[in-house]
């Protein structure tokens, strides 16, 4: 990353810090973009020197960028807390100025998560889209984008820059290049799920073979963007009127993937398989660094699970076995 970006008295190592942190496979752009908000707010208050940053100063710096949600407030406190600490430990600061505490999130809300019959009423809705001039054949390529999503767990921005070439029809596979973390992987289909796209690709771009083309677009060669699908999505969403349970969120586009993850634990528990013994083969398919980040639905599994213990129980003969 060039220095220019920076132009405060802390340009030099926030530049190195952010070129430390995409060494490592981060793409870090969200977390440059709020170093880039102190950057700027030194700047502002003609800060001359890195001795002159106090926690006061860091605390100034946090009530000029109002945070209404914790989770956004503890994002920009922790981006802060990591950098300085970082350059406490290379010696270009002699403190750590960031003294804020996080805030305790009491308004987090359960994700809400699609079943199959929901996943199937989407595709169907998905189905009715109409054309228009500037997006041909639209209900065939959201039924098969949101196909994909729910069916693989896939990220909306993997199916996105998905191309024709990575579709290995004969083997079943599709090829996830280089996305988050920077890391590719092979993610196999069922054979349902295999013949779909086969179908797909066949109406959609029949005996065209460019191997670069992407596998969604209306006007190729771009490719449809996350947000027009994100956009499409939560169009769709009212018209199926799906009943949201007490302190469960709105669905949104990122739930799909995190259904497939959720159903896929479930049916490993209900298989008398130990979900934490093959964390790990979800992690990978899932395309997380670590089974860490696959981990954050266990809780949200055990709890359907203990909701399924109850309904079990309730419907079982009182007396045991006749």
């Amino acid at each position: 990353m060039n220095t220019s970006i920076f132009h405060s008295a802390l340009a030099e190592p926030l530049s190195h810090f952010v070129q430390y942190k995409r060494a490592l496979n981060r793409k870090y752009r969200t977390e440059a973009a709020a170093l880039r908000l102190l950057d700027h707010f030194l700047c502002e208050h003609a800060v001359a020197s890195r001795e002159a940053i106090d926690s006061t100063l860091i605390e100034n710096f946090l009530k000029s960028r109002p945070r209404a949600r914790p989770r956004s407030y503890n994002h920009l406190v922790g981006v802060l807390h990591r950098f300085f600490a970082w350059a406490v430990m290379q010696r270009l600061t002699g403190r750590n100025p960031v003294t804020a505490r996080p805030r305790r999130d009491t308004g987090q809300r359960i994700p809400y998560l699609f079943d199959l019959r929901d996943a199937k009423r989407l595709l169907q809705l998905a189905r009715t889209l109409p054309d228009n001039p500037r997006a041909p054949q639209r209900a065939l390529v959201y039924e098969t984008v949101f196909a994909l999503l729910y069916g693989l767990g896939l990220r909306v921005g993997e199916v996105g820059r998905l191309k024709l070439g990575d579709a290995d029809l004969a083997h079943a596979t599709l090829f996830i290049r280089e996305t988050k973390f920077s890391k590719s992987r092979i993610v196999p289909m069922g054979p349902n799920l295999a013949e779909r796209l086969r179908c797909y690709v066949e109406q959609r771009y029949g005996g065209v073979r460019d191997l670069e083309l992407p596998l969604f677009a209306f006007a190729p060669p771009r490719a449809i963007g996350a947000t027009t699908i994100t956009q499409t999505f939560h169009k769709l969403i009212p018209k199926l009127e799906l009943p949201i349970p007490a302190g469960v969120s709105s669905p949104r586009l990122h739930d799909l993937r995190r259904s497939f993850a959720v159903r896929t634990l479930l049916r490993w528990y209900r298989e008398g398989v130990d979900p934490n013994s093959r964390l790990m083969h979800l992690a990978t398919f899932l395309g997380h660094v670590d089974p860490t980040s696959t981990a954050v639905y266990l809780p949200i599994t055990e709890e359907l699970l203990r909701e399924a213990d109850q309904r079990f129980r309730a419907l079982a003969p009182k007396g045991g076995a006749q």
